[in-house]
């Protein structure tokens, strides 16, 4: 019997043409598509629309299943994702695209999950697509982390090897995260580090936001293939920014102006956090754009510095709430170190012309109360 294409699961479920345009159309905007190469329609060529390149697809492909590991991790990335709300994405990849294995999130346990796991393995090898959670650890060769008497080793080499693509979501799957920090017991790892024979993307943050891992899901089900990614594996539509890009506090950042503390009226003003450990200008992420809960906030917007879990070793590059007049860390390779060094270079110079500010206001300060004090009579003498 042939499989139902997901349109015919959600047209199933009550939902309209009208809407389901509407729905290919966000998430073509979602996952940044742009116009196809042209194809022949009534003897003319034609640009499919982003629109009407996943609408194509979501009508004509099946359910793309999908095997989800956990290793070392708080399951904070599947905390998350279960919360996706915008666009509504989690609805179409929770129901509509088959999560065959989560250890968190489905229903059986123990010996019924694991028979569902290898059932799955052996029905769609070479088909579904593998996402892991948390840092695999080559200590002991794996003992620290194992799953039904197996090491997360031993799982990870048995998914990944029918794994049409591999999806490290959360910076611990993608760079080893907390439990690689040092002095790293259990030598954690990301999955690209161990696995060379399979496209991988990484989808950093701590945790991930989840409208980046299903996007990510759904640009493998419309297009066949993972997003173009950069230097560290991680997809261009949601990494090709910063976070200080879009951030809502940048003005204040061009302007000199920055929070000397988190209580004080600059902060309370909305000032920049620059000088209070925000790594923004050095962490790409899409956190100042999708945001979380339904594009309600982010920590920046809510008052908090970014860490830049989305970088890797962000936990040993440290510099938390403490002013970034010094690089602490090189984040990246390459152009990226650039970068970083480069935002240094502009937060100390800002930060240095505030300083000069300060200093003038108050010498001049200074100087007018000397001068008043000049100018004030003074006091007789009592005989």
């Amino acid at each position: 019997m042939k499989e139902k294409t997901i349109y015919e699961h959600l047209r199933e479920k009550g939902l309209s043409r009208r809407d389901f345009m509407k729905l290919c159309g966000t998430i073509a905007g979602m996952m940044g598509l742009e116009l196809a190469p042209p194809v022949k329609a009534l003897g003319k060529l034609a640009h499919p629309t982003p629109a009407e390149v996943v609408a194509q697809a979501l009508t004509t492909k099946p359910k793309l299943p999908i095997i989800w590991l956990e290793f070392q991790d708080c399951a904070g990335c599947s905390e998350a994702i279960s919360r996706s709300s915008s666009p509504s994405l989690s609805n179409l990849v929770l129901n509509d695209i088959a999560i065959e294995y989560h250890e968190t999130l489905m229903a059986a346990a123990g010996f019924q999950a694991e028979k569902a796991k290898e059932e799955c393995l052996k029905k769609y090898w070479g088909k579904y697509v593998l996402v892991v959670e948390g840092s695999p650890t080559l200590a002991d060769d794996g003992i620290y982390c194992t799953v039904a008497g197996k090491s997360n080793l031993d799982l990870l080499e048995e998914a990944a090897a029918g794994a049409a693509a591999i999806i490290a979501t959360g910076n611990c799957a993608s760079f080893g995260g907390l439990p690689a920090a040092h002095p790293n017991p259990t030598r954690a790892v990301g999955v690209a580090d161990l696995i060379k024979d399979k496209p991988v993307v990484n989808i950093p943050g701590c945790p991930a936001i989840p409208e980046v891992t299903t996007g990510t899901i759904l640009h493998f089900l419309v297009m066949g293939e993972l997003p173009k990614t950069d230097e560290l594996k991680r997809p261009l539509p949601f990494y090709g920014n910063t976070v200080h890009d879009h951030c809502l506090r940048r003005p204040f950042y061009e302007a000199g102006k920055f929070a000397e503390s988190f209580d004080n009226e600059g902060a309370r003003q909305g000032y920049c956090l620059y000088q209070l450990g925000c790594k923004g200008p050095t962490t790409y992420n899409a956190c100042a754009g999708l945001k979380w809960e339904r594009g309600l906030s982010y920590p920046v917007q809510s008052g908090h510095p970014c860490l830049g879990c989305s970088q890797p070793r962000f936990w040993d590059g440290g510099g938390f709430y403490q002013g970034q007049s010094a690089p602490t860390i090189i984040l990246d390779k390459g152009s990226t170190a650039t970068l970083v060094g480069a935002g240094v270079a502009v937060g100390a110079a800002l930060a240095g012309v505030n300083a000069i500010k300060k200093k003038r206001a108050k010498n001049a300060l200074t100087k007018t109360a000397g001068q008043e004090a000049k100018t004030e009579p003074e006091p007789k003498k009592e005989a």
